[in-house]
């Protein structure tokens, strides 16, 4: 890896990116208390691990498909309102699932249908985010770091929090608090003041969305790390809530869940806050190289060895997973122009999640056949072969690092 540099200070809190950061880390707070609370709440209502998988592959399959559109839009018009309408419709979500938790005992399917709803919402939401960052901070890396260290807390806490509170409380405090993230969140972008940027709106949605897949498909980089992420998706990110979930509640209990999944947003404050500071040349070589931590959270969700060391193999994890997040999403809204950076940041994320409500669907058959644990551990091997990939692709690796476009 080339020699790193350390770029001058900027002046980062403004205005903007200080409503930009409490609208985010709230929110990503509420979001990081979800798996937790709804892996237990179904497998406390008894649908077991397919139910869990489900449920989630649900709601990222929602989102998978919509998000295109979310960015199309974006491009189009302007992130922010559909950003706030969408925390507004979220917000409902949660509550009304909070609220039927409470009075009752949901089927399935209405679980399901609330997850699709609120995956659709999230796609309008999410293309938003990467555009929105070079707006409000004049250093996109200074601010990455910023935003990995402080989605690292927020999933430090939020999960430890959840665990309290499902095994002290019950699971409807985790959505109803979930609820308030989003309505915090949604009054913070309300007051966000960001140019507009142009655009021809002459053009229809389909012509929009080929030219953000041309702007996608003519960076052999990107397409390639999304081509790594369809084997991560369905063989790691998919199955690994469910499955971690059956593993350490079965082994420890319901509070070590949220404890292992605490100290992975612990790692990850640690690998944002070096990534502050480190700035590889080759950026995305860099974060493949971190990437080699990331295998330590199936392989101790599959071995689940004592408490200890379970929380340590979470926390390396994610300082790996962190430090890769940085340098992708900076490498990303620095080489995408600006008025099809929504579009393009849709086809990525599009790309990169497809494949997880695949692996989270097909975890409870698939654990029945060959097992939970067995299934870790394929997840923890092929973590370690996606690292390898992207340290061994050329265009990967050696992209360079450049400033905003």
């Amino acid at each position: 890896m080339s020699i790193p540099v350390v770029a001058p200070p900027q002046r980062l809190w403004t205005s903007n990116f200080t409503l930009y950061f409490v609208a985010r880390i709230v929110s990503m707070l509420g979001d990081a208390m979800v798996p937790v609370a709804m892996s237990v709440a179904v497998l406390g209502l008894g649908y077991g691990v397919s139910g869990v998988g489900f449920a989630l592959g649900a709601w990222m399959g929602a989102f998978a498909l919509f998000v295109v559109f979310g960015g199309v839009f974006a491009d189009r018009f302007h992130p922010l309102p559909q950003m706030v309408g969408a925390d507004a419709v979220r917000c409902g979500l949660q509550v009304g699932l909070a609220v039927y938790l409470w009075l009752g005992h949901p089927p399935l399917w209405v679980i399901i249908v609330g997850s699709v709803l609120g995956g659709i919402a999230t796609a309008m939401f999410q293309p938003g985010l990467t555009s929105l960052v070079p707006q409000v901070a004049a250093d996109p890396q200074h601010a990455n770091g910023v935003l990995r260290v402080s989605q690292g807390v927020a999933t430090m806490i939020g999960p430890a929090l959840a665990g309290v509170l499902v095994a002290s409380t019950s699971t409807a405090w985790a959505f109803a608090v979930d609820a308030v993230t989003f309505g915090v969140s949604g009054v913070c972008l309300l007051l966000l003041k960001v140019p507009r940027f142009e655009v021809d709106r002459t053009e229809s949605t389909l012509a929009n969305l080929r030219a953000g897949w041309y702007e996608f498909r003519s960076r052999s980089w990107l397409w390639s790390v999304i081509l790594i992420w369809w084997l991560l998706g369905v063989l790691v990110w998919g199955p690994i809530t469910p499955l971690g979930a059956a593993s350490i509640i079965d082994a420890h209990g319901k509070a070590a869940f949220g404890w292992a999944e605490a100290a992975f947003g612990l790692g990850s404050v640690l690998g944002g806050l070096v990534a502050i500071r480190l700035r590889p040349s080759r950026p995305l070589f860099g974060g493949g190289i971190a990437m080699f931590l990331f295998p330590l959270m199936p392989l101790a969700a599959a071995a689940v060895p004592g408490v200890p060391l379970l929380i340590l193999g979470y926390a390396i994890s994610g300082a790996g997973w962190a430090f890769w997040g940085v340098q992708w999403a900076t490498t990303v809204q620095t080489q995408i122009p600006e008025d099809k950076l929504n579009r393009v940041a849709a086809y990525e994320v599009a790309g990169s999640i497809l494949a997880v409500p695949f692996g989270q669907a097909i975890a409870g058959p698939a654990s029945a056949l060959f097992g939970i644990h067995e299934l870790l551990y394929v997840a923890a091997a092929t973590a370690a072969v996606c690292a390898v990939a992207l340290i061994a692709t050329p265009p990967i690796r050696d992209l360079k690092r450049v400033t905003k476009v």
